[in-house]
C-alpha cells in the first residue's frame, strides 16, 4: 500500500518538461510573428522605396527637361543680347551719320530757300507761258485777219495745201508757191520771233504729210522733202525775214517728215480726204515740258 501510495506520489508532482515546451512553442510564435512583422516592414518598406526611386527618376528626369529648357534659354537669350548689342551699334552709326555740324545744317537750310525760290519763280515762268500761248495765238489771228491763211485757234498752226506748193510727187516749190510763202512765212514767224515771244518759244517745227497712195517708205521721203523745200525757203534772206531772225530760226527749226501717219478724214466718214491729207503744217512748241521738267526736278530735290 505504501509503495502504491509512494508511486502515485512521484507521477503527481508538476512536470517541467510540459511548461518547457510550452514556453518554446510561446517564443517560437512569438519568432513567427516577429518575422512576419518584420517581413511585412520590409515589403512596405522596399514598396516605399521603389515609389521613392520612380519619384526621384521623376524628378530627375524633369530636371533634365528643365537643364535642356534653361540651356535654350540662355542660348536664345545670348542671342538676343546680341543682336541688340548689334542694333545699338547701327543706331549709334546712324546717329553718327544723321548727326550735322550748325555749318552743314545752316548750308542744308540754305539749299532748300534756294529750291524754294527757284520753285516759286519757275512756277511764275510756267504761269506766263499758259498765258502765252493764248497771247501768241490771238496775235497770229490778228495779223491774219485779213489774209486766206487761216490759223487754228487752238494749237496756232497754219497748214499749207500740198497741191498749192508742189506738183504731183515733187518736192520742188512752184513759182506761184514761192509768192504765196513769202507773203505768209514773214507774217507768221514774224509774230513768233518778235521780242516779246521769243524767250518762251522751244521750237518751230515745219511737219510734212502725204495722202496714203502709194508705201510708207516713199511717202516719208516725199513728205520729208517737202517740208525740208518750205524750211529752206523760210532760211533764205531772200525770202521775207530778217537775217536776225533767220539767225534766231536756225536756232528752233525742226523739220519733220510723217508720211500718211495723220491722215485727214472726210466730215462723218472713215474715208480718207487724200486731197486734205497731203499738207505742210507750220506750227510752234513752247518750253512748257521743259518748265514742267524743271518743276518736277526741283520739287525731287526739296
Amino acid at each position: 500500500m505504501k509503495n502504491k501510495n509512494k508511486t502515485k506520489s512521484v507521477f503527481a508532482e508538476p512536470s517541467y518538461w510540459q511548461s518547457y515546451s510550452d514556453m518554446m512553442a510561446a517564443l517560437l510564435l512569438i519568432f513567427i510573428l516577429i518575422i512576419a512583422v518584420t517581413l511585412a516592414i520590409y515589403k512596405q518598406k522596399r514598396s516605399d522605396l521603389e515609389e521613392a526611386q520612380l519619384q526621384l527618376n521623376a524628378t530627375r528626369t524633369e530636371l533634365e527637361a528643365s537643364e535642356a529648357d534653361l540651356e535654350a534659354s540662355k542660348a536664345e537669350l545670348e542671342a538676343s543680347e546680341k543682336e541688340l548689342k548689334n542694333s545699338l551699334k547701327e543706331l549709334e552709326e546712324a546717329y553718327a551719320k544723321a548727326t550735322m555740324t550748325q555749318e552743314e545744317l545752316d548750308a542744308a537750310y540754305l539749299e532748300i530757300d534756294e529750291a524754294r525760290a527757284e520753285l516759286s519763280a519757275t512756277r511764275s515762268e510756267l504761269r506766263d507761258i499758259v498765258g502765252i500761248r493764248t497771247d501768241i495765238i490771238g496775235e497770229l489771228q490778228t495779223r491774219f485777219s485779213n489774209s486766206s491763211m487761216k490759223v487754228d485757234a487752238q494749237t496756232g498752226s497754219i497748214t499749207f495745201s500740198s497741191d498749192v506748193l508742189f506738183r504731183y510727187n515733187s518736192a520742188t516749190l512752184t513759182a506761184e508757191s514761192k509768192d504765196t510763202l513769202k507773203e505768209i512765212i514773214p507774217m507768221y514767224l514774224g509774230v513768233l520771233l518778235q521780242s516779246n515771244f521769243r524767250p518762251y518759244i522751244a521750237e518751230i517745227i515745219i511737219e510734212g504729210h502725204t495722202d496714203t497712195d502709194g508705201s510708207y517708205e516713199s511717202n516719208m521721203t516725199l513728205s520729208y522733202n517737202r517740208a525740208n523745200s518750205v524750211a529752206k525757203f523760210c532760211l533764205d534772206d531772200a525770202n521775207g525775214l530778217s537775217k536776225d531772225q533767220i539767225d534766231q530760226l536756225q536756232n528752233l527749226l525742226t523739220v519733220n517728215g510723217r508720211s500718211f501717219s495723220s491722215p485727214i478724214y472726210q466730215m462723218d466718214s472713215s474715208e480718207v480726204d487724200m486731197a486734205s491729207s497731203r499738207r505742210v503744217e507750220i506750227k510752234f512748241r513752247l518750253k512748257e515740258d521743259e518748265m514742267i521738267n524743271k518743276i518736277t526736278e526741283v520739287l525731287n530735290q526739296e
